[in-house]
Order: C-alpha cells, then structure tokens, then sequence
C-alpha cells in the first residue's frame, strides 16, 4: 500500500528547522519532506528529461524552467506543443524535432539555438550549468524577489510587466478571463483556510492544463483534496513540488499563517 494512504491529517502544522518541514499528524505519526527550493535557485524547476536517451546511450537532457519560464507561459508547451505534464512521458526524438515538433518548435537555429549543433548543451547532467547564466540574469533585472523556489516571485514579475512570456507560437489563441477565487475553508483541527486563484493560473495556462485531469470541475469532485496527497505529488503539488513556487511558501496559499 502506498505510503499516502497511510497517512491522516488531523492537524496541519508547518515549520521550518534546517530546511525540513515537519507535519504533524495523528497516531505520532510524523512525515518529513525536505523543501524542493533547498536547491540553488538557479536549478530549482530543472528536469532530466530521460525517455529514451539513456536507452541510446546519450545523455539526458537538461532542461531548465526559469529560462525558458521568462519568455513563454506553460500554456506554448504543455498545450500548444503537447508536451505532456508528466515528466518522461512524452517521446521527444530528434526525428520529430527536425519536424519542428516539441522542442524543435523554437530550437531551429532561429528562433533559438538548434537542437543539431552542440549536443552537450541540452544532453548533460551538470546541475551548475545554469549557475553563471542566473546570475547574469537577476543582476541585470530588478525583479521581485522570495526567498523561495528560484527566489524570483514570477507572478508579480507578469502582474508588473517585468516580463512578457508568450502565450501561443503560432495558434492565436485569446487569453481566457475569470476572476474567481476559490477559499477551501480550514477543518476544526486546526488546518488554515487555502486560497485559490484562478485568474492568477490563467496569466500562465489555460483550464485545461487542471481540468478534468487534475481537478474535477464538478462542485466538491475532488473531495480527497487534503496536504497528504499534495505532498504525494498529487493536485497542486504536480507543479508546486518542482516547478511553480513550492509548498514551504506556506503563507501564499493559506494567508492566515502570517498572523500566526
């Protein structure tokens, strides 16, 4: 049985003591989840995308999402270039990125570097690839800062048109509206109320990226919601585990743990 099922919350408390948040939970049951953003900033949201390059002896490649996050929303690859949310899922060939297909969409020696020329450039595991490239970047850039993630807080770097990732490559699609935020109000053990917003989601992608598959549309659907699976990788930690902001920025969802 897998270790999520195990686990009840009864109480949702979080702290910070040398980089691990602590739960905790019923039946001393205690789970530790070290902080994705313990990482350096400039490789937190980097991925080893390893479908098939180690079964052709290459290696995989290294991608990086705050560079690429700065000029395009998730919506041109998740939706329009179909690359799948599930990391490794996707079979992205060189065949087909000489179609212009997935990566090769933008990596075609003009838009970007081509994906032909120097291998080692995305086929590497160097986790200091990106560190001189960062600090480039930040030095040269006012942008609001977290102490979280990739320290950059890129919600209100798009709010104050600091940056101006595009939306479609070549499918002028309009930019969906809805100024809906959801409050999931906190149980009587203790857990703090959680705050979603929708229009803040949709500056980056379009309701399909968590609608049907991640989020039940109907009201209530998702009724098995709750830190546990978060943490598991489930709901919203599918991206705010390793990509978006990340769940030890506690206060930006559940505000009412900054009064406390």
């Amino acid at each position: 049985m897998r270790r999520k099922h195990l686990i009840v919350l009864a109480c949702f408390i979080v702290t910070l003591c040398d980089g691990v948040v602590f739960i905790s939970q019923p039946a001393h049951a205690m789970k530790f989840f070290r902080p994705p953003s313990m990482l350096p900033p400039e490789q937190y949201g980097n991925l080893l995308i390893d479908l098939t390059s180690t079964k052709n002896k290459v290696l995989p490649v290294n991608f990086s999402h705050w560079t690429h996050r700065r000029q395009y929303t998730c919506e041109v690859c998740h939706t329009e270039l179909e690359i799948n949310m599930i990391l490794n899922s996707t079979e992205m060939t060189h065949v087909n990125q000489k179609k212009g297909l997935y990566c090769g969409a933008c990596h075609d020696g003009m838009t970007a570097f081509s994906h032909q020329g120097d291998c080692e450039k995305c086929h590497n595991q160097d986790p200091s690839l990106f560190q001189e490239k960062y600090i480039t970047y930040v030095n040269r850039n006012p942008f609001p800062t977290t102490e979280y993630g990739n320290q950059i807080d890129w919600v209100e770097s798009l709010q104050r048109r600091l940056i101006a990732p595009r939306r479609f490559l070549k499918e002028h699609s309009s930019a969906m509206s809805l100024d809906k935020t959801i409050k999931r109000e906190g149980d009587t053990s203790g857990i703090f109320s959680a705050v979603f917003s929708h229009q803040a989601h949709l500056e980056w992608m379009g309701c399909d990226i968590c609608h049907p598959d991640v989020f039940m549309v109907k009201k209530n659907g998702t009724d098995n919601l709750n830190m546990a699976e978060i943490l598991e990788g489930e709901f919203c930690g599918k991206c705010h585990l390793s990509v978006a902001f990340p769940l030890n920025n506690c206060n930006r969802c559940h505000p009412g743990m900054g009064s406390h």
